[in-house]
């Protein structure tokens, strides 16, 4: 096999909650899903040991020192001592918006290259994937989980179908801004990963959708008031729940149907990108090694 081809699916953070700090970084608990909004990469053989990554779309103009595609897969060929790859990454997934992109990339990346190399170590290339990005973790997996800490323990949750509509300010949040912002004024910390948890995995998603929410919501508004006003704008179409995910400046909203997100999307009224989205578990895809691996799409060359 000589060319793979890879979803890198985005993840939003149905709930996040803020338990504190350890060692420098901020301890969390939250309730995660992956989206059908995804990167799309193409990884191709090369003789040598090189990485060379091409990016269309929104990411075309990251240095490749600021890489995390090029980071992961700089970091499969040393720790596995493979040969190198050309790796093209089509940008779909917003960049700075708390939808989890550049750990998508990092699991798509890793995923791929040990698709692409015949290497069975999953417990290895979760690893390496933690060492990379926070996110990384779950996204090397994909579904629905609670992940807690700094994003390093993932526990799976039965999987269940939400449909939401996302709306993408076109400003960004940096996460250590919202971070910085919610610890100096103290912030509220919430309690509603449990609670969530055991409704969406009781049947119950309209009264877990109640209790989605962001310990960094307050603080993302602050810097970012389009996310004030893209959450707003979601609460007028009276959704079962909405939230921010991430840092920001993504917002979302959770309805009971995907007719109900077109419906809303088409009286959005405005500036955000409005995408309409749907839970999906990769690893429901039980035929290929790789839960990213499109079968289908595979060629040999």
């Amino acid at each position: 096999m000589n060319t793979v081809r890879v979803n890198a699916y985005a993840k939003l953070n149905l709930t996040l909650d803020i338990l504190g700090a350890e060692g420098g970084c901020h301890m969390l608990d939250s309730l995660v899903t992956t989206v059908d909004l995804c990167d799309r990469i193409i990884l191709r053989k090369r003789r040598d040991g090189l990485v060379r990554i091409l990016m269309r779309g929104a990411g075309a103009d990251i240095p490749p020192e600021e890489n995390n595609a090029q980071r992961a897969g700089d970091a499969f060929v040393a720790k596995y001592g493979t040969c190198g790859a050309d790796i093209t990454v089509h940008k779909n997934i917003p960049i700075g918006a708390g939808l989890g992109g550049s750990s998508a990339d990092i699991a798509g990346v890793i995923a791929g290259m040990g698709r692409l190399f015949s290497v069975s170590d999953p417990n290895g290339m979760r690893e390496l994937a933690a060492s990379l990005g926070s996110d990384a973790p779950f996204q090397m997996r994909g579904g629905l989980a609670r992940i807690k800490g700094r994003g390093e323990r993932v526990e799976a949750l039965p999987f269940c179908t939400l449909h939401f509509l996302i709306l993408v300010p076109k400003e960004r949040v940096l996460a250590r801004e919202a971070y910085a912002r919610f610890d100096a004024a103290e912030g509220r910390r919430g309690a509603r990963t449990a609670s969530a948890a055991e409704l969406l995995s009781g049947g119950d998603p309209a009264w877990a959708a109640k209790n989605f929410g962001n310990d960094l919501f307050s603080s993302a508004k602050e810097l970012c008031p389009a996310v004030g006003e893209a959450y707003l704008a979601l609460k007028s179409f009276s959704p079962l729940g909405v939230s921010m995910t991430g840092s920001g400046s993504a917002v979302f909203a959770c309805f009971e149907s995907e007719e109900l997100c077109l419906w809303a999307k088409s009286r959005y009224r405005g500036k955000c990108r409005a995408i309409v989205a749907k839970s999906v578990d990769p690893m429901a895809q039980i035929h290929h090694t790789s839960p990213f691996v499109l079968g289908e799409e595979e060629k040999q060359e």
